[in-house]
């Protein structure tokens, strides 16, 4: 069964039972290595289903699973074409992932899928957010400390492979290594909604 929520600028779907629907794996997409840095069991299903989102025109944000006693994967996607994240979306890729992890299981006991789009507060996880977003502000928490503190907010300046950039409150840059930023975020702001009120295609 599908259930559809949307709030906060952000689409979920909640998935109880899977369809297995067919698709291609394609692993020669030019954007292949800006991919959302992910450790242990979220990096393992990352893995699983990051082939059959880029398959079907959908690109990886993030995958953060929930709680211990039923826990939820969460699945965070985008359109690659850039047009907007639709309940259509989250309906196709519910059950497309849902049976697709439903085969490998790889959670003991029962779990809920849930996919979502990343809303407008969205997380930054590939260097595209960082560079599309460049100017906006974001709040940025790191697992290893940066020059003595792990929080950090400022305006976003950019990234590439291997950092991200932000311009402080005291007009100081610094450059964060992508691989220990534990979460990175959008904050919401006038300036953000009227950005996204008509967003460019990516």
């Amino acid at each position: 069964m599908l259930r559809g929520v949307a709030f906060a600028g952000r689409l979920f779907l909640f998935w109880t039972g899977f369809v297995l629907d067919g698709f291609i794996l394609d692993e020669d997409r030019p954007d292949h290595e800006d991919r959302p840095y992910h450790t242990g069991l979220e990096a393992k299903l990352a893995a699983r289903v990051t082939p059959t989102l880029e398959a079907l025109g959908y690109e990886l944000v993030r995958v953060a699973v929930i709680g211990r006693e039923r826990p939820t994967v969460q699945i965070m996607a985008d359109r690659a074409d850039g047009a907007r994240f639709g309940i259509e979306d989250c309906e196709a890729l519910s059950r497309t992932l849902g049976a697709a992890l439903d085969v490998e299981d790889p959670l003991p006991g029962a779990w809920t899928l849930e996919v979502s789009s990343p809303g407008i507060d969205r997380p930054l996880t590939r260097a595209k957010d960082w560079n599309r977003y460049a100017g906006h502000l974001a709040r940025v928490e790191m697992a290893v400390a940066q020059e003595g503190r792990k929080r950090f907010a400022g305006v976003v300046l950019g990234a590439d492979r291997e950092t991200a950039r932000l311009r402080l409150d005291d007009g100081s840059e610094i450059a964060l290594p992508r691989a220990e930023i534990r979460r990175a975020k959008l904050v919401l702001t006038e300036a953000l909604l009227a950005a996204e009120a008509d967003p460019p295609l990516n």
